[in-house]
């Protein structure tokens, strides 16, 4: 099926440490385990799964599937409450403030602007709304009888997941890759960066940084 195109293009816009100055996903486990919505050994293996992403021991896709399974039994609606707390109380307030400019740059040149980004829908909808974004794609989980599986539908949206829905994206709204912006901060990021034509780095990690001044690709240190 082929969509009608609204826009001229897509920007995408990653959320953790780009859209915002944190890691959502740290945060939500946190807050989880304060609202009692998860067990002292949960919040020690989520912090353990933290570490090994942060030291690279371990493939970043095993790393979240391994994150995920802390919900497995968690109402949806818990965490459907959890997440719109938790932006309310922080994620609001971590937003750096030159996205907004760049959000209104797309806005005025007739762009279609998405979240791309391995977080849950839970979070991203509140940036989407907050932000009028027109849509997001990212990570769902299984739900069987309104609670979590821990499982996840499909695949996670990391990596080359994200080069493939990006570049499905683009084809069902007939937008070309060299058009397309992509707004990022992790080497993890790469493989989707160099698919458009306008790779933008935010505050990228080491790694990133070095293949984005090879590439020549713009780089900004936003607050």
């Amino acid at each position: 099926m082929v969509m009608r195109k609204n826009h001229d293009y897509a920007a995408f816009f990653d959320l953790d440490r780009t859209i915002i100055n944190l890691n959502s996903g740290e945060l939500l486990v946190r807050q989880a385990y304060k609202n009692g919505l998860m067990s002292k050994t949960d919040i020690l293996k989520g912090f353990y799964f933290t570490l090994l992403y942060k030291l690279d021991l371990k493939p970043t896709e095993a790393i979240i599937e391994g994150m995920a399974r802390w919900m497995a039994g968690l109402p949806e609606t818990a965490v459907i409450d959890l997440s719109r707390e938790i932006f309310k109380k922080y994620l609001i307030h971590a937003i750096r403030p030159e996205i907004y400019k760049a959000i209104q740059f797309h806005k005025e040149r007739n762009g279609e602007v998405v979240i791309l980004s391995a977080s849950m829908p839970y979070i991203c909808s509140q940036f989407e709304s907050h932000l009028g974004l027109d849509t997001s794609i990212c990570s769902e989980l299984e739900v069987v009888d309104g609670k979590f599986t821990g499982r996840p539908v499909g695949r996670f949206c990391f990596g080359k997941e994200k080069v493939s829905r990006l570049t499905r994206f683009c084809e069902l709204r007939k937008y070309r890759l060299s058009e397309a912006y992509y707004y990022a901060d992790s080497i993890s990021d790469y493989d989707a960066l160099k698919i458009v034509g306008n790779p933008v780095c935010v505050r990228p990690d080491k790694k990133l940084t070095a293949a984005a001044q090879l590439k020549g690709w713009n780089i900004y240190y936003w607050q």
